[in-house]
């Protein structure tokens, strides 16, 4: 069944703290829908589904339902790292779609930068009963290492350079400059990227995402509810979801599922890259903005690098403007997974909410995209396309 006309964005809030060590992860959660639901102009008790991830308190939905005192009809608690919350924008829609709810909330939360997390640089061991962990246990894998060897793939295989990578963080600087909740609010060059220490060769530390506390949330409703609503209306027309595994061991380590889920959300919405005004695309590291860029259509396999260095992620400058808000590499990045803020962003373009030095002019048309867990490892993808009515 197609989502295009059955379900819409009416509310979004992006927590403004970028560190919140007073405050709980479970009041982060509430805070943002409080926010998320203001926006859309409704109420807790308007809401009859609810979805999170394993970002929120005890890693199951329950815990946040008693806390929030809601009264659902729908609870979807599917983890899939960091794009859970493009995951659950598409559940929302089909659950919506098929009259299981009519007001969906969507809420991410976490305090990784008051806590202390080493989000990259601590061993990436996810559990004794992975199958890879007596494998991968002796080698001490951390994601930064890992996108390092993806990286250096890249450049192997097409000829990408740690300049072409450096003007991607060149262009999420640009855009986080207007945001004044950005955590990296400095514009930067690409010989300020290759002039950061390495972190993973060839990864520089300004190659790596921020880290931060906050969150954000969503709200999605039926078309009912939407027209009513005093908000401009934002339509989910394209969605798709998968798993990309490791594939026994034999990996495609320059390819992202963004291979699967952008030609089917594209042919669901019954548009093409080309069309595409604005591009929200998760940003954990800057190898991973160059991989979907190819992977979802706007550009060849190994010519992303050229597309990037010619400045085009840029708004006002490029011909595709992306992360507006500053992204993972500058913005936000709360929970060590960001996919919520993907979305938000293209709502908020879409709206003409976007900082007038970066909104893109008759924007109606984006895309919302990004993976969860750790490519190479078995991760999954998600690609949203949304469009103003």
């Amino acid at each position: 069944m197609a989502t295009e006309t059955k379900a819409y964005i009416a509310g979004i809030y992006e927590h403004p703290t970028r560190f919140a060590p007073d405050k709980s992860v479970a009041q982060l959660h509430a805070e943002c829908a409080a926010g998320a639901l203001k926006d859309a102009g409704l109420s807790l008790e308007d809401v009859d589904g609810y979805f999170c991830a394993g970002d929120a308190p005890g890693g199951s939905p329950i815990s946040m339902a008693e806390y929030l005192n809601l009264k659902l009809k729908w609870v979807d608690g599917t983890e899939m790292g960091g794009c859970s919350y493009l995951v659950h924008v598409r559940h929302a829609a089909l659950a919506i779609a098929a009259g299981k709810c009519s007001v969906a909330l969507i809420t991410l939360a976490g305090k990784p930068k008051s806590t202390g997390v080493a989000t990259g640089t601590a061993p990436r061991i996810l559990g004794p009963e992975r199958p890879e962990t007596p494998w991968d246990l002796p080698y001490q894998p951390t994601i930064t290492s890992i996108y390092g060897m993806i990286t250096q793939r890249h450049m192997h295989e097409y000829g990408t350079t740690s300049a072409q990578l450096a003007a991607i963080k060149v262009a999420a600087s640009h855009h986080a400059q207007y945001n004044e909740h950005a955590l990296l609010k400095k514009v930067v060059t690409v010989d300020d990227v290759l002039n950061s220490p390495i972190i993973a060769s060839p990864l520089h530390r300004l190659d790596c995402c921020v880290i931060t506390d906050g969150g954000g949330a969503i709200i999605v409703t039926s078309a009912e509810i939407a027209k009513n609503l005093k908000r401009p209306r934002v339509k989910i027309i394209g969605a798709s979801e998968t798993i990309k595994t490791s594939n026994g061991g034999y990996i495609a380590p320059t390819q992202t599922g963004a291979v699967q889920t952008g030609p089917a959300a594209f042919a669901e919405a019954g548009v093409t890259p080309a069309d595409i005004k604005y591009a929200s695309i998760y940003d954990n590291f800057t190898i991973m903005v160059l991989m979907q860029l190819e992977d979802l259509g706007f550009c060849k396999k190994g010519q992303a690098g050229h597309f990037v260095a010619e400045g085009n992620l840029i708004s006002g400058v490029g011909r595709l403007p992306w992360n507006t808000d500053g992204g993972g590499l500058c913005n936000n990045h709360p929970s060590n997974r960001g996919g919520i803020t993907k979305v938000i962003e293209a709502v908020r373009q879409l709206r003409g909410e976007a900082h007038p030095s970066v909104q893109v002019k008759n924007c109606d048309l984006a895309l919302a995209a990004g993976p969860g867990l750790v490519v190479g490892e078995g991760h999954a993808h998600a690609t949203l396309i949304l469009e103003r009515e």
